[in-house]
């Protein structure tokens, strides 16, 4: 993604404009004859990691320490209050529609947006225009780990483990640091890590996966974290007296009026809905990539919604292993 793509801010005519042209010349994948490439199924985990220990180390630190954490890393510790609904997750997995990268709910659609999770993390070390991908040379997982923790390397060593197809370090290992580590910063970095790896991007349960160490790695370096993050999630949602059932009579019902396009809370004059004359952009992930089509987003955003040319998706999902990669 080049610098400076969010530079020019441009009208709704001038939106409609590059739309319309963008859709004749290349088309939509759900025209008569389109087979989608795309994996036929959906794959969803609701099993999470408890962060009640998590949270009472937050609990105890006192507000000095709470702000370099804030200024570091933002809004994470919220988090830590997250509850996420199964029942809304598996009724959720059944209404995404992989043509357009969106949940389809009757004639309402929804699509998780970069403008919302810049918001909701409130970063100020951000940089948007600095996307994380993962780099070819990396420092080993052993070096990683004794960097950000300032562990010894033999401590280190006797702490990997090997989880499936990846190496993984138990969070309890790294909350030992936590609660032994002099050093404030020190102990700041690794409560980010343990977030990243048991809430924003869990693998194996109980475990920080060798990956994250790899984007952690390169957040000092101002990069924006947030596609990685659309990568691998759809949502959160917050209510435990709806079945599965209710949930997919609600979504399966919902009109346009029912909706509320615009949070509140996020206050953007810049809409991404383009990556210079691309209209699908390749979100890079720490285990895969995917497309999305920012263009969707703009009614959420209260502007006019217009439908982006779709072929070529399939080009944009691949993991990081096998032939494809």
């Amino acid at each position: 993604m080049e610098k400076g793509f969010l530079d020019m801010v441009e009208n709704n005519a001038a939106v409609r404009a590059w739309s319309e042209m963008t859709h004749h010349e290349k088309g939509d994948s759900l025209a008569e004859g389109y087979v989608s490439k795309l994996w036929d199924f959906t794959r969803i985990s609701v099993t999470q990691n408890s962060l009640q220990e998590l949270k009472k180390i937050w609990d105890q630190w006192n507000n000095e320490v709470r702000q370099l954490f804030y200024s570091n890393y933002g809004d994470l510790p919220y988090m830590l209050d997250m509850e996420v609904d199964k029942h809304l997750f598996w009724a959720l997995a059944q209404l995404w529609n992989p043509a357009y990268s969106c949940f389809t709910f009757e004639k309402v659609d929804l699509v998780l947006t970069v403008e919302e999770y810049m918001a909701l993390l409130q970063c100020s070390k951000i940089q948007v225009d600095r996307v994380y991908s993962r780099a070819v040379n990396v420092p080993t997982f052993l070096k990683k780990l004794i960097n950000i923790t300032g562990m010894s390397e033999q401590w280190v060593v006797t702490r990997i483990k090997q989880k499936g197809d990846s190496k993984c370090i138990p969070w309890k290992n790294l909350k030992d640091v936590i609660l032994a580590q002099p050093d404030t910063k020190k102990r700041v970095d690794v409560f980010a890590l343990i977030m990243y790896g048991l809430v924003i991007f869990p693998k194996a349960l109980g475990h920080v996966d060798e990956a994250v160490t790899d984007l952690f790695d390169r957040l000092d370096r101002g990069v924006t974290l947030v596609p990685a993050i659309l990568v691998e999630t759809f949502s959160y949602f917050w209510r435990d007296d709806i079945s599965e059932e209710k949930w997919m009579a609600i979504l399966q019902n919902l009109r346009e009026e029912d909706v509320e396009w615009r949070a509140p809370w996020l206050l953007s004059d810049e809409i991404l809905y383009r990556c210079g004359d691309f209209d699908w952009v390749p979100l890079l992930g720490i285990w895969e990539a995917v497309g999305y089509a920012p263009l969707l987003v703009l009614r959420q955003y209260r502007s006019r919604q217009f439908i982006p040319a779709t072929h070529g998706l399939a080009e944009f999902e691949f993991s990081y292993k096998g032939d494809g990669y």
